[in-house]
């Protein structure tokens, strides 16, 4: 859906071919192809960003009153995936800015209604947000605050950006091969007499106007610029991850380089996206299937989560064998792999914090007891707040449990078992 917003946009100012060259090209960047696998709050909001980018575009060229209305439902759906979307807003703020669009008062009357609508689809969250306490902000907050200091931030940043040069190289890969796709046939013409020598052709990105080719320059590398500097200045850390929705525009950029016939492009662009696709799937599973299981290395795809959760439900049964286990008090990556293989009933209390849990009623829920675990093998030392609920269990022990084959890492999971209380209903 998000590269089908991509496609919309480019044909609002060149062919579809060429649109459709740009989309292709940015399908291949790992956020739209490996880690399109992983349906997270990142991949959920990629669509929501394209749409709302495609939809900013239409209202500032045709100043049409429902391209507003419709950006702001958009652009509300987007913060309410993820509160990251602020940063294309300001990015759109800034291409205004840039451009003097506010200085129209078609455009001063488009921005209200479109801010107007964007509350309206917020508003639930905002009062959802006011009935919990705005915990949602305070951890967010606390998810880009640096342990280390800002010497540890300035090596996140470095950390950042040769994760995001991976994940852009698929598609530099992509340009390569088109280029000396283009450059060998281009040869081969020239000495076969059918294409004029010394004719030197124009690359697509001439053929868009000024407006057009500032819309894509702002737009498109504004969030990261953004984002980059803003953590710089302030120290803050940075996951790769949330850089998801900061390449849309990509694809775009092949036209400052690109030139010829475009039916011609735009079959050699299929082929060569369409090889790395399917390059991509095969080494990514056999990287993350058999090559990881015979290394064994440490891969979440070969993560023994059915097994562990397994034992963890034996020896809750072997200590409470009337009551099902309901509460599993862990990080989000071990008590969900515990939890999921259990029971969808099964609910995770996430390092044992309630403002991390809003699921749960800190009245009631410890009722039916809870098994408590954590490793440092594959979570690090645990938050305090678990560690004190740890501390308080009836039962403790120890498992190991190898990660895959003979040759992984041993996964040591400290466990422990908070006794039901009497107000415990067994059923529920």
């Amino acid at each position: 859906l998000g590269l089908w917003f991509v496609w919309l946009l480019g044909c609002e100012f060149t062919s579809p071919k060429k649109a459709a060259i740009a989309m292709l090209m940015v399908s291949v960047i790992v956020y739209f192809s490996i880690r399109g696998t992983i349906y997270n709050h990142n991949t959920a909001q990629l669509w929501s960003i394209a749409a709302s980018t495609w939809l900013f575009y239409r209202a500032l060229r045709y100043q049409k009153t429902s391209s507003w209305l419709w950006l702001g439902v958009v652009s509300g759906l987007a913060m309410l995936t993820k509160y990251s979307a602020l940063i294309q807003f300001a990015v759109f703020f800034c291409f205004l800015l840039r451009q003097g669009h506010f200085r129209q008062r078609s455009t001063q009357k488009g921005v209200l209604a479109a801010f107007i609508v964007f509350l309206v689809v917020i508003s639930p969250h905002i009062y959802w947000l006011y009935a919990h306490a705005f915990e949602p902000l305070f951890y967010a907050d606390e998810s880009i605050v640096s342990s280390g200091g800002y010497a540890d931030s300035l090596m996140g940043l470095l950390y950042f950006t040769q994760n995001t040069l991976a994940g852009l190289s698929p598609m530099l890969v992509a340009w390569i091969a088109l280029f000396y796709w283009n450059r060998r046939s281009k040869k081969s013409a020239r000495l076969a007499g059918s294409e004029p020598s010394g004719v030197v052709e124009k690359p697509y990105a001439r053929e868009l106007s000024a407006w057009d080719r500032s819309f894509l320059l702002w737009v498109g590398l504004g969030p990261i610029v953004l984002t980059v500097v803003v953590s710089a200045a302030l120290g803050t850390w940075l996951a790769a991850s949330w850089a998801t929705t900061f390449f849309i525009l990509y694809g775009f950029y092949t036209f400052w380089w690109l030139s010829g016939d475009e039916r011609v492009n735009v079959r050699r662009t299929a082929i060569v996206v369409i090889a790395i696709h399917v390059l991509m799937a095969v080494g990514y599973a056999t990287a993350r299937g058999p090559i990881a299981y015979y290394l064994g290395r440490a891969s979440r795809s070969t993560f023994p989560g059915a097994v562990i959760s397994a034992q963890m439900n034996r020896l809750w049964h072997e200590h409470v064998p009337n009551v099902p286990l309901r509460l599993v008090a862990s990080d989000t990556w071990l008590g969900g792999n515990i939890a999921t293989h259990i029971s969808p009933k099964t609910n995770v209390f996430i390092d044992a914090d309630y403002k991390k849990s809003p699921w749960l009623n800190p009245q009631s829920a410890l009722d039916c007891g809870a098994l408590v675990a954590y490793s440092e093998t594959t979570g690090g030392a645990p938050r305090a707040g678990l560690k004190n609920l740890f501390d308080r269990g009836a039962w403790h022990g120890v498992v190991k449990v190898p990660w895959s084959s003979a040759r992984s890492p041993t996964i040591v999971i400290n466990w422990a078992i908070i006794s039901p209380g009497p107000g415990c209903k067994s059923g529920h």
